[in-house]
C-alpha cells in the first residue's frame, strides 16, 4: 500500500510576531510553496527540493514547525525520524506548515520596551536555540519557546529573554502561592532589563513598583478569595525608564543563582563554582565572582538536598529507620558532651551476612576525607568476594581521624563480623590501628601494612639524599621483596636495597617485614598488596563527600542495593564451578601445567620438575613455589599431580572462588530507607538531637592527590646540571639560558653530559 501524502506548506523570508496576550507565535509575509512528503521522504532529499526552490544554502538551512495546537513552541527537524515525526503528527489533516530559516545569523537588536507586538525576524534564530527533536531515550523533545529579545548591547540575554519573557502576562494570571508570583516577577525583570521595589509585601497582598523614578510600571497581586491561589488584579505594563542600563548583577541575588543552576546540580553534582559564573555570565549578562557562585551553589545543594544542620538532627531517627527497614544492621551514632555529632557506624546485614558466608576472612581499613560544610572523615572496610569485586562491609562517618576514633570502629566492626575465623586486616601503617586490632581482635587477626603506603614512605624519606634513579629501584626492589614468595627471595630482595644504600637497609629492616613481606607474613593476603583495592567505594564516596550526612550514608546506600542487585543477577548466569576471573586463572595454570615432568616422591608428595624443581603436598595443598598457599589456586605444579592421579583441579580451590560462594555473597538485599519529614524530626526527643561538629570546612581547596607509588617506579627525566625532574640537560632553561657566561654555548659547540650519580 502506498504512503499516504501530505502537502508541506513552505514559508521563508518573512517573520515571526509574539503575541504579548498569551505568547503565541505567527509568521508573517514572506513566500510560501507546496512541497509533497510522506512518512518514506527523507531529510536530505527534501531539504534538496527546498534547495532548489526556495534558493537557500542547504548547510544553513533550518526547518521548524508547529505541533498541533501549541503556537508557543517550535520543533526542529535535524534528520530522517524527525520528518516522520512530523508527518505522523499531521497525517489526518492532509497539510503542515513549515518553516524555513536561515542559522548562523546574529540576532538583530530589539526594542527592549515590548510594545502589543514585537517582530522578531527569522535570522533572529540563532543555531543555539532550537534543539533535537529526540534525546537519547528517543523521547519527544521540543525547542524553547521563541520569545522576544530584549535589547542590550551584546545578546548575553537570549536565554533569559526567551525562558522568562512572559512569566508576568498580566492581569488574571495566577499562581499557587507567593513565592511563586516572586520568582516569576524575578525572572520577568531580568528578562526585560529593569529593577523593582516593594510597596507592599506580605501574606496576603504584594504591591509592586519600577524602581526609576518616574516610571508607570506597576503591578498589584493577591490571594483569590476563598483559595490558596494568587492572582495578579491590577499591572501597567509601560515602561518610561531606562530600565536595561540597569546592572544585571543588582538583580542576581544568590538565591535566584541558586534556583537557576539547581536543576543542573541536580544531575552533575561536580558543578564547580568557575563553571557556574562562566555560564552565567554566557547565557544571562550577569558577573558574578567566584564566592558569590560558591554560595549560590551552596543554597541550591541546600534546597536540593537538605539542610546540613538538619540532617545531624535526622541522625537518631535515620539510625532507626535503617534498622527497621533492614533487620539484623548495625546503625549507631555518638556525641559529645555538648550534643555535637561525635561519630556514626552503619553496617548492612547484605554486608554483614555476605562477608560471613561468601568471602575471604580479608579486610581492607581506609579513610578518605568529606568535603561537606562540616567536613569529617569517612572510615571503611572493605572486602573481596568471589570474582576479586570488591564488598563494602561497613563505614563511618567521624569528625575527625584519631586513634581513639578508630579504636571505636574496629570495635563496632567487631560486633558487626564476628566470626570464628581469624580475620586479615590491611591498612596504612598507623600505631592506632595496629594496638586497637591487638586490643580488640587479639589472636584472632593480621595486620598487613599497605605496600603503596610503605613505598610512598619510604620515597619520601629518602628525597634529597639519592637521585630519582636510585630511588626508582629501591622502591622496585622494596615490591619485589614484598611479593616474594620465599624467605630465600626476600632476602635477595633486600640485599640488593642493602647494595644501593644501607640506610635504606635499615629502613626496611625497622619497617615491620612480617606485616608486608608474603615470605613472613602470618596471615593469608591472597596476593592483595595494597589498601587501594577498594577505589571502587573511595569513587563512590567522592561523588557523595559533599551531600549532608544522611543524604550521603543514603546515596551510598542506593550504591551498594544496586551494585548487590546487579552481581546477584549476573552470577545467576554462570555455568561454571568458580567465577570467571578465577576461572581464567585456573585455565592459565593448567595451561603452564602440561610441560612439566611429575615423580613421584612418597606417598600425598611429589617432584615436579621445569624450569626449576618443586616439590607438591596434596594432601596439605602445599607447595614449594608458595602460590597455592598464597592465592588459595592450584599452581601449575600442583595441577600437573592431580591430573596424573586423575583428581580434579575444582576440588583443590579455595572455597571462595566457587559460584555457590559468591551466589551467597549477594544472596541478601539492601532495602530502600523512606525518606525523612520534618514532622518525624520534630517527635524526636530532645534529649537525643544532635547538632553539627564545631568544626567546619577550611578555606581554600583541598590538597591535591600524592602521585601512586606505580607513577613514582616509572623513570622520570632528570636533568644532570640543576637536578630539576621532568627535563634533561639539553632542555634545561637554567643551562640554556644565553648570557654570554659560557662561550661553548654561544659558538654552538657540543657539551657532553656528565654522568648522573645514582647513590
Amino acid at each position: 500500500m502506498a504512503a499516504k501524502k501530505i502537502i508541506a506548506i513552505c514559508q521563508s523570508g518573512g517573520e515571526f510576531v509574539t503575541n504579548n496576550e498569551d505568547g503565541s507565535l505567527s509568521y508573517m509575509g514572506g513566500n510560501a510553496h507546496a512541497v509533497d512528503i510522506d512518512e518514506n521522504t527523507n531529510v536530505d532529499a527534501f531539504k534538496q527540493e527546498l534547495t532548489d526552490t526556495l534558493k537557500f544554502n542547504v548547510d544553513r538551512m533550518a526547518i521548524k514547525y508547529f505541533l498541533p495546537g501549541n503556537k508557543k513552541k517550535l520543533i526542529t527537524v535535524s534528520k530522517d525520524k524527525d520528518l516522520q515525526r512530523m508527518v505522523n503528527f499531521f497525517k489526518d489533516s492532509e497539510q503542515v506548515e513549515v518553516f524555513v530559516v536561515a542559522e548562523g545569523v546574529g540576532a538583530p537588536n530589539v526594542s527592549n520596551m515590548l510594545a502589543s507586538r514585537t517582530t522578531m525576524s527569522e535570522t533572529a534564530l540563532s543555531p543555539a536555540t532550537p534543539v533535537d527533536l529526540t534525546n537519547r531515550d528517543s523521547q519527544l523533545v521540543v525547542d524553547a519557546p521563541l520569545d522576544i529579545l530584549p535589547s542590550s548591547n551584546d545578546d548575553k540575554h537570549r536565554r533569559a529573554a526567551t525562558q522568562w519573557e512572559n512569566t508576568i502576562t498580566g492581569v488574571d494570571q495566577r499562581f499557587c502561592s507567593f513565592t511563586e508570583f516572586r520568582e516569576a516577577l524575578h525572572k520577568y525583570s531580568i528578562a526585560h532589563g529593569f529593577t523593582y521595589k516593594y510597596k507592599k509585601n506580605d501574606s496576603h497582598r504584594v504591591t509592586v513598583k519600577c524602581k526609576s523614578e518616574g516610571c508607570p510600571w506597576r503591578i498589584y497581586a493577591s490571594r483569590l478569595a476563598t483559595t490558596q491561589l494568587i492572582c495578579i488584579k491590577k499591572m501597567n505594563k509601560n515602561h518610561t525608564c531606562e530600565g536595561a542600563a540597569v546592572k544585571a548583577g543588582y538583580r542576581a541575588t544568590r538565591g535566584w543563582v541558586g534556583n537557576i543552576i539547581k536543576e543542573k546540580l541536580k544531575f552533575s553534582p561536580n558543578y564547580k563554582p568557575k563553571d557556574i559564573a562562566t555560564d552565567i555570565e554566557r547565557e544571562y549578562g550577569i558577573h558574578l565572582n567566584y564566592s558569590q557562585a560558591w554560595r549560590a551553589k551552596e543554597i541550591a545543594r541546600e534546597q536540593l538536598q537538605g539542610s546540613y544542620k538538619e540532617a545531624y538532627s535526622q541522625l537518631p531517627s535515620f539510625c532507626e529507620k535503617i534498622v527497621e527497614t533492614n533487620p539484623g544492621s548495625l546503625a549507631t551514632f555518638a556525641t559529645k558532651e555538648d550534643s555535637s555529632f561525635h561519630r556514626l557506624f552503619v553496617s548492612f546485614h547484605a554486608s554483614i551476612y555476605g562477608f560471613q558466608q561468601g568471602c575471604r576472612p580479608l579486610l581492607f581499613l581506609d579513610n578518605t576525607v568529606l568535603y561537606a560544610k562540616y567536613q569529617g572523615t569517612l572510615l571503611a572496610a572493605v572486602g573481596v568476594d568471589g570474582n576479586d569485586g570488591v564488598f563494602p562491609v561497613a563505614f563511618a562517618v567521624v569528625d575527625e581521624e584519631t586513634d581513639d576514633n578508630w579504636h571505636w570502629f574496629l570495635s563496632e566492626l567487631k560486633s558487626a563480623v564476628s566470626t570464628s575465623r581469624p580475620i586479615t586486616f590491611v591498612s596504612a601503617f598507623q600505631n592506632g590501628i595496629n594496638e586497637s586490632l591487638s586490643d580488640i581482635f587479639s589472636k584472632d587477626c593480621y595486620h598487613g601494612y599497605c605496600l603503596r603506603y610503605l613505598g610512598e614512605k619510604l620515597y619520601k624519606d629518602l628525597h634529597g639524599r639519592f637521585s630519582h634513579e636510585a630511588r626508582r629501584l629501591l622502591i622496585q626492589d622494596l615490591y619485589a621483596a614484598a611479593y616474594a614468595p620465599k624467605v630465600e627471595d626476600f632476602e635477595r630482595c633486600v640485599e640488593n636495597i642493602k647494595a644501593i644504600s644501607p640506610d635504606a637497609y635499615s629502613w626496611v629492616v625497622r619497617s615491620d617485614p612480617d606485616h608486608w613481606a608474603n615470605a613472613l607474613f602470618g596471615g593469608a593476603r591472597y596476593d592483595h598488596m595494597t589498601t587501594n583495592f577498594g577505589q571502587l567505594f573511595r569513587d563512590w564516596v567522592s561523588d557523595v563527600s559533599e551531600f549532608p550526612i544522611t543524604q550521603m550514608v543514603d546515596a551510598l546506600r542506593g550504591r551498594m542495593m544496586e551494585l548487590n542487585y546487579t552481581r546477584r543477577v549476573d552470577s545467576n548466569q554462570w555455568l561454571t564451578r568458580l567465577t570467571p576471573s578465577m576461572e581464567e586463572k585456573l585455565q592459565d595454570e593448567t595451561s603452564k601445567a602440561i610441560s612439566l615432568q611429575v615423580l613421584h616422591s612418597h606417598e600425598s608428595t611429589f617432584e615436579v620438575r621445569g624450569q626449576a624443581v618443586d616439590i607438591v603436598d596434596i594432601d596439605n595443598w602445599d607447595c614449594t613455589c608458595k602460590a597455592w598457599q598464597l592465592n588459595g589456586l592450584p599452581c601449575c605444579h600442583a595441577i600437573a599431580v592431580l591430573e596424573c592421579l586423575g583428581r580434579s583441579p575444582y576440588d583443590y580451590c579455595s572455597r571462595y572462588y566457587t559460584t555457590e560462594s559468591y551466589r551467597l555473597t549477594y544472596s541478601e538485599s539492601i532495602n530502600p530507607i523512606p525518606l525523612l519529614e520534618k514532622s518525624v524530626i520534630a517527635e524526636v526527643d530532645v534529649e537525643i538531637m544532635v547538632s553539627p561538629p564545631p568544626t567546619k570546612r577550611p578555606p581554600g581547596r583541598p590538597k591535591m592527590k600524592q602521585p601512586d607509588t606505580v607513577d613514582i617506579l616509572k623513570r622520570q627525566l632528570q636533568c644532570s646540571k640543576c637536578k630539576g625532574l621532568g627535563h634533561n640537560k639539553k632542555t634545561c632553561e637554567k643551562v640554556n639560558k644565553i648570557d654570554g657566561s659560557d662561550p661553548l654555548l654561544l659558538t654552538g659547540a657540543v657539551v657532553a653530559e656528565e654522568p648522573e650519580v645514582t647513590a
